[in-house]
Parts: C-alpha cells; structure tokens; sequence
C-alpha cells in the first residue's frame, strides 16, 4: 500500500480548510524531525469527548497509531489498552493545538513525550523481524528512547476480544505493556502533564493555542 492510499482515511475524516492538522501532503521523510536512522515515535495527550493518550510509530512512512485511554505505563505490572486507529503522516508527531469542536477528534491536543525507538523483534531462531510484519503477526516489541518513556515495550493483538466505538465498528484490541524492570511511577495525570514540545499543559494550549510558552515555563515546572 502507497504512502497516500495509507493516509486515506485520515484524510477523509478531515477539513483542513478548518483544521491546522497537518495533511500529509510533505514528504514524510524531508519531513523527519530526527537525523539518525531510528524510527521516530510520539505520545500525544488528546482532551476530546474523552480524555486519552495517542501512542503513534513511526512505520513504512505513517504513523502507526493507538488510542490508549490511560496511557502508557512505566509499570510492566500495568497492561494498557490499545485500540488502533487510522494511520497518521509523521508531520503529525509535531501537532499541538486545538482542533475545533465541530471537527472529527476536536479538542485539545498536547505533544507529551516524542524521541526515537529501535525494533527489537525476532523470531523463534531469533533473526530479526522487520517491524510491520510483527504487528501484522499482533506481537512487536520496541526499545524507547523518549524524554520521558525510556526501554522496552511491547504491543499484542488480544485475540477474541474487539472494542466498539461510537459510530464505528468494532476494532481489535491490543496490549501496551513496559517489559523488563523498571522503577517508575506508573502515568502522569493528564491535565497536569506538559508537553515535550512546548513545556505547555492542555489548558494553556486551549488558552493560547498558537501561543509560544515563555522560556521559563518550557523548561521549568511539571515535566511529567
């Protein structure tokens, strides 16, 4: 499937004459905020009908997305709902604004953690396997190297069970699970978190939305 038959859905979900959602439309690579080799990945915070975490992967030139309603956790105790949605252009690791009520998804979105992370898939004579087939296969696992989230996760399809939103059909449900040990502090409270991006909360997005944040708040104050 083309990088444009990818972004379709996407796209037809949405006015970008009333919308400052990026629309794919650049080069998905020129485009690339990191200059090493490693896939890029986001977690952005979305403040719409209801509050949830989008965990986004950078794969075959989309990203890769799922609605997480709790977030991921730095707990490997903690297993976190995935439900996948349409596949998003990389531009959109950088989206941080206000998408307007009367638009699919509207709302206030954050950019809460964003870095680069390497596949670490293989299989049972273990060779490496490339990143979209082990999530066609419903099992990845990946290393981040975040601002925030740091290590090893994994992403499992959970047969037998499918979640159905409003208006829509039902879709498989996935697992997002931190693996290995860790000593963390599970996931920050949403309205409270600041962006990676801006050191902004969701409301002073919603507040000034084109606004930059002062220099003191993008460094200082909750960063988590």
């Amino acid at each position: 499937m083309s990088e444009k038959d990818g972004l379709r859905t996407y796209r037809d979900k949405r006015h970008f004459d009333r919308t400052s959602e990026p629309s794919g439309e650049l080069s998905a690579r020129d485009e690339a905020a990191s200059t090493d080799d490693e896939p890029v990945f986001v977690v952005q915070i979305h403040d719409a009908s209801t509050m949830h975490f989008d965990f986004r992967l950078e794969v075959d030139g989309v990203l890769k997305s799922w609605s997480v309603p709790k977030g991921p956790s730095t707990d490997p105790h903690d297993k976190r709902l995935a439900i996948p949605t349409e596949d998003h252009p990389l531009e959109y690791r950088d989206f941080e604004g206000v998408i307007p009520e009367d638009e699919y998804g509207g709302g206030t979105v954050i950019v809460w953690d964003r870095g680069t992370y390497r596949p670490t898939s293989h299989d049972r004579r273990d060779r490496p396997v490339p990143f979209a087939k082990a999530l066609e296969k419903g099992h990845a696992t990946f290393e981040l190297h975040g601002e925030k989230l740091r290590g090893q996760y994994a992403l499992t399809r959970f047969h037998g069970h499918e979640e159905k939103s409003r208006g829509s059909a039902a879709k498989p449900t996935w697992l997002l699970v931190r693996t290995g040990q860790h000593p963390g502090g599970g996931t920050p409270d949403p309205r409270r978190a600041r962006s990676a991006r801006s050191g902004r909360t969701l409301r002073q997005v919603a507040e000034a939305p084109e606004g930059d944040a002062p220099e003191g708040d993008a460094r200082g104050g909750e960063r988590k």
